[in-house]
């Protein structure tokens, strides 16, 4: 799952980064409303963290502009902003949760969770051949079989699962489970990959991952 925070307040942007990132989201910072507002626009995070006073344009606008392209994204404001009126106002101009400043980590995260958490229809169990994933649980089970994963692997086949049929490139993957930018050597994801397939006794006929020469993986049944 991949965040973008929208923060001037460096030290809050940083504490932030860092709690989400422990937590095996992907996380990308701006610290003004127009980058913000790029970024957003990029359509490759599941959630925006917004602060509503920000230089350049506010949170309120940057959410206004988002909601038009993007109307499922979840939306949550980070504002020391308190009053009756100015919660309201928030929701209205398309927010989904509002917070105030300062807060809990803890608290942030479980609003986080329930926002990202399957609507109805949707699922929380994802599979692969004869693997299970559970997002709620954070759990992995291979033939009724519960596999113990690493934050990054749990992250990593969680991508790969959630892409399944589709071709995922390797800076693609780089940038949605590492948060690195496609400089980085993405050998790394070999490394992981190798972990995944061994932890979960993936050979032979039950590779279910599958390497793309040059390009990347495919996961499919």
């Amino acid at each position: 799952m991949r965040i973008l925070i929208v923060e001037d307040e460096a030290g809050i942007a940083s504490f932030l980064k860092q709690g989400l990132e422990e937590e095996a989201f992907a996380v990308d910072l701006a610290d003004n409303g127009m980058d913000g507002l790029q970024l957003a626009f990029s359509g490759d995070y599941d959630l925006l963290l917004l602060d509503w006073m920000l230089p350049g344009i506010s949170g309120i606008e940057i959410c206004r502009q988002f909601r038009k392209e993007f109307p499922e994204t979840p939306v949550i404001f980070l504002t020391a902003k308190d009053a009756l009126e100015e919660t309201v106002f928030g929701l209205q101009s398309g927010a989904n949760d509002y917070i105030k400043k300062p807060f809990h980590f803890e608290e942030l995260l479980e609003r986080i969770r329930v926002q990202l958490r399957p609507k109805s229809g949707d699922h929380a169990i994802f599979t692969l051949g004869t693997i299970s994933l559970n997002t709620e649980t954070h759990q992995v089970f291979k033939n009724e079989t519960e596999v113990s994963l690493t934050q990054k692997e749990f992250a990593l086949l969680e991508f790969l699962i959630r892409n399944k049929g589709k071709v995922c490139r390797r800076t693609r993957i780089i940038e949605s489970v590492w948060d690195i930018q496609f400089e980085y050597n993405t050998g790394i994801i070999d490394v992981y990959i190798n972990a995944l397939r061994k932890k979960l006794s993936l050979t032979g006929s039950e590779n279910l991952i599958h390497t793309v020469r040059g390009v990347g993986y495919i996961a499919k049944d």
